[in-house]
């Protein structure tokens, strides 16, 4: 018989006639209670439709199962295989993930955050919007002695771990394979290079150039957004500078995308005058009729690993001075925008 309203352990201990005190040690299987007693209260509490207060057992046991992941957009699918990777770790042993949006908007960032303290979460993930520069909010997750997880974008902060890519590498391989294919007039879409991933790719770029002894041109240095309409007017821009160029390296896949549109706008042959490289290997690149080569940052991985270092941290028991930094190696997958020769894919190196 299901009874009304909200049932508790005081409706299930005067069914049974037995104390409050040992449905609750049946309900949380201490082995204080037999087990026929045990399958009673079970049984019970299934019929009476009783359903135990998580709040209530958080603050008891001072933990919710509950941790949080702070993205920009859950929209781009690289932050939702990121997700999925922190899923498919945290998921097995207990976890539940929430997910928060902050649209890049630092305020939103600072809001979101608080409620995940009022909450009482168990750890946070974060990868930082673009407008964030102030960090007290990031830090107050510590004060709250709330271990804190970053990756991909990230800031400077003693004691907290981080996973990122290798966006340096990434943009190094990137420019040595267009330089590889023949390239000389080498245009880079940059994303704001406030953040770091983005200068940390343009500064690969900028290697690669040197290492091969190629004048660098600032003229062709363009910041974007990462947007189709960006990359389309990059190129606009780029066409009315006297030289041509002969390649485009694209911090971004979606800047890649509307480089190639625009070009295409303008017949110019891709990979033949004109090769096309993006960053981040968004899943569109490989199955459109002219597939972008890119750099792949093995999301999914990321939150593998994310999660990971998150378990290793909360079993040590000063956690909050456990600090790792982890470098994902960046692949580049060569496909038809930039090829000249065969397909092939180049992996660089994980550092830890």
């Amino acid at each position: 018989m299901r009874q009304k309203g909200n049932v508790t352990i005081y409706d299930i201990s005067k069914q049974l006639k037995i104390s409050t005190a040992t449905v609750s040690r049946a309900l949380n299987n201490s082995d204080r209670v037999s087990q026929k007693t045990r399958d009673l209260v079970l049984k019970t509490a299934k019929e009476l439709n009783y359903q135990q207060n998580s709040l209530a057992l958080a603050l008891k046991s001072g933990k919710t199962n509950n941790i949080g992941v702070v993205v920009p957009y859950i929209n781009h699918s690289f932050f939702a295989s990121v997700i999925r990777g922190i899923e498919e770790e945290l998921t097995p042993v207990g976890y539940h993930v929430i997910i928060c949006q902050t649209h890049e908007n630092v305020e939103n960032e600072a809001k979101q955050i608080q409620t995940l303290l009022n909450t009482h979460i168990d750890g946070i993930f974060m990868s930082v919007s673009k407008t964030t520069q102030d960090i007290d909010h990031i830090t107050n997750i510590l004060n709250n002695n709330v271990p804190l997880i970053f990756f991909d974008r990230k800031k400077e902060i003693t004691g907290v771990s981080s996973v990122t890519i290798d966006d340096f590498q990434g943009g190094f391989m990137a420019t040595e394979h267009l330089i590889k294919q023949g390239c000389k007039r080498i245009a880079h879409l940059s994303g704001d290079l406030n953040l770091d991933i983005y200068l940390k790719r343009y500064e690969g770029y900028l290697d690669a150039l040197k290492a091969y002894n190629i004048p660098i041109d600032r003229d062709l240095i363009i910041e974007v957004n990462s947007k189709l309409e960006s990359g389309a007017v990059a190129v606009q821009q780029l066409y009315n500078l006297p030289k041509k160029i002969d390649a485009i390296f694209s911090s971004s896949d979606y800047a890649a995308l509307g480089a190639i549109q625009e070009l295409r706008a303008r017949e110019v042959k891709i990979p033949d005058e004109v090769c096309v490289v993006g960053f981040s290997n968004e899943p569109f690149t490989q199955y459109m009729e002219m597939p972008i080569t890119s750099v792949n940052q093995t999301p999914v991985l990321m939150g593998k690993i994310a999660a990971q270092v998150f378990l290793e941290q909360i079993n040590e028991k000063k956690r909050m001075t456990v600090e790792k930094k982890v470098v994902l190696a960046p692949e580049l997958c060569i496909r038809n925008s930039s090829n000249k020769s065969k397909i092939e894919t180049k992996k660089g190196k994980v550092r830890i």
